[in-house]
C-alpha cells in the first residue's frame, strides 16, 4: 500500500484532518507532518517538507492543503523530481496520474467540500501512470535544469 505524507497550512488545516483520518481508515500508512492547529503558519515550509520526502522516495505520494491549493503547488513543483498538480475535480486528479505521473497532489482547503475532496483523493490514489507516451514527456518535466534557469530550448 502507498505511504502518504501530508502537510497543509492553517487553512488547509481542517480538511487536513478529514483527509487523514479517511486515508487510516482505508488502511493507507499516512504521516501527517501537520501544521496541527488553526494558528498561521507559512505554507512553504509544509510544501517543501511533503515535496522532498516525495522525491527522496521516503514517501510513495504526498498530499497539501491550503486555502486555495494554489501557493502549495507553487512550493512543491520546486523540487525537483516532484510533478504536484492542483485537482479541484477528479477528472484532473486522473489525467495527472495517467499523463503526468504526478506525486504530490494539492488541494484547497477553502474552495472544496469534504465530500469532493475525498473523491479527488480517492480517484488520484487509485489511477495509475499509463507510460508510453508520457514517459518522455514526464522525463521532461524531471529533467534537472540547473540553477541558472537554462533549460530545455525550443
Amino acid at each position: 500500500m502507498l505511504k502518504i505524507m501530508i502537510g497543509a497550512d492553517h487553512a488547509g488545516f481542517e480538511l487536513k484532518q478529514k483527509i487523514v483520518s479517511r486515508l487510516q481508515q482505508a488502511g493507507y500508512p499516512v504521516e501527517d507532518i501537520g501544521t496541527h492547529s488553526m494558528d498561521s503558519v507559512d505554507y512553504p515550509d509544509y510544501a517543501f517538507r511533503v515535496a522532498r520526502a516525495v522525491a527522496a522516495g521516503h514517501a510513495d505520494r504526498g498530499i497539501l492543503v491550503c486555502g486555495s491549493g494554489i501557493g502549495m503547488s507553487m512550493a512543491a513543483n520546486r523540487i525537483s523530481g516532484v510533478r504536484a498538480v492542483l485537482a479541484c475535480e477528479p477528472y484532473a486528479a486522473k489525467m495527472s496520474r495517467r499523463h503526468n505521473d504526478s506525486n504530490v497532489l494539492c488541494l484547497g482547503g477553502r474552495f472544496l467540500g469534504q465530500d469532493l475532496a475525498f473523491e479527488i483523493v480517492d480517484t488520484w490514489l487509485a489511477e495509475g501512470f499509463e507510460g508510453g507516451r508520457h514517459s518522455r514527456r514526464v522525463t521532461l518535466l524531471d529533467r534537472d535544469t540547473g540553477k541558472d534557469g537554462t533549460g530545455p530550448h525550443l
